[in-house]
């Protein structure tokens, strides 16, 4: 049975305008699952990337929250959730999401991933698909499928690099926190991270213990979610840029859109992996505008 327990000293008002609450909920599993609810109407449910946190999508929320409600959910082993050591598959968060979004009882939500997310994306209408719960879906700077040999894929570990991927692995185990320190510069476009920006974020990088991130990572890069894409009928929008995570970016998420049948493509030109956070104003009107145009 899932329970949710509010966080002290928080607000307990749901939906509220204008006032987040931060919460818990504990999954079939025990799993502890954080999450921060702000504004109220078409709900638009936030996935963040591997080892970050609801935190990224700051400047997402406060402003999106004044025309919809906004859930933004740290998967666990990530930010504020538990640190349970089973689960961290693809498959599973998006059992996760699942689980909140029943719990809240939300309906017609846009269900929106960044980076790893977005193969939870993926997977959660692969396992759902299309029902009362789901509008629609976004996909922020995302690969279907890392490993990938095909000419569309911008990872690094493309063409099954299991070498390169073991090896990166050990440097992040390591040393983590500079690990988290490179791994900030390189989600910003020409590592434009500010000093507030390298003191924050790799904090909140370090939160997810080696032995979780490493799991995550393997079943991320090795899962294919590129067959789910054409099966999409609902609408999605997609977001793409150039960075040192995904150096032809732009490139990638043009192919990806143009294999889903219904679907908007935002490139950002000046913008890296974080390009919501980088130009959250461009991420923010193209958001809005996109769901307000949902039938």
């Amino acid at each position: 049975m899932m329970k949710m327990m509010l966080l002290l000293g928080m607000t307990t008002v749901p939906g509220l305008i204008g006032v987040a609450h931060g919460a818990y909920f504990e999954m079939r599993d025990a799993a502890k699952i954080y999450y921060e609810d702000q504004g109220s109407g078409q709900p638009i449910v936030f996935v963040h990337g591997w080892t970050c946190s609801s935190k990224f999508w700051q400047k997402n929320i406060s402003e999106l929250s004044k025309g919809f409600r906004v859930i933004a959910i740290d998967l666990r082993g990530h930010g504020n959730s538990s640190k349970i050591l089973s689960g961290h598959t693809i498959d599973q968060y998006a059992r996760d999401i699942r689980e909140v979004i029943e719990g809240l009882g939300l309906r017609d939500v846009v269900l929106a991933g960044w980076s790893l997310g977005g193969p939870v994306v993926l997977s959660y209408y692969q396992q759902y698909g299309n029902d009362c719960r789901l509008k629609s879906l976004c996909l922020v700077d995302a690969d279907p499928f890392p490993f990938s040999d095909a000419d569309w894929n911008s990872h690094s570990l493309r063409n099954y690099n299991a070498s390169a991927m073991n090896d990166l692995l050990r440097t992040y185990a390591a040393d983590p926190p500079a690990f988290a320190t490179a791994f900030t510069k390189n989600m910003f476009k020409d590592s434009r991270a500010s000093a507030s920006d390298l003191d924050w974020m790799p904090a909140e990088l370090t939160k997810t213990p080696p032995w979780i991130a490493v799991a995550a990572y393997s079943d991320y890069i090795m899962s294919d979610y590129t067959k789910v894409l054409s099966s999409i009928d609902i609408p999605v929008i997609l977001f793409a840029a150039d960075s040192p995570i995904f150096k032809r970016g732009i490139h990638m998420g043009g192919a990806i859109a143009a294999q889903i049948p219904n679907s908007t493509f935002v490139p950002f030109e000046d913008a890296g992996h974080l390009l919501f956070y980088e130009q959250p104003n461009k991420f923010n009107r193209a958001m809005a505008d996109f769901v307000n145009g949902l039938k």
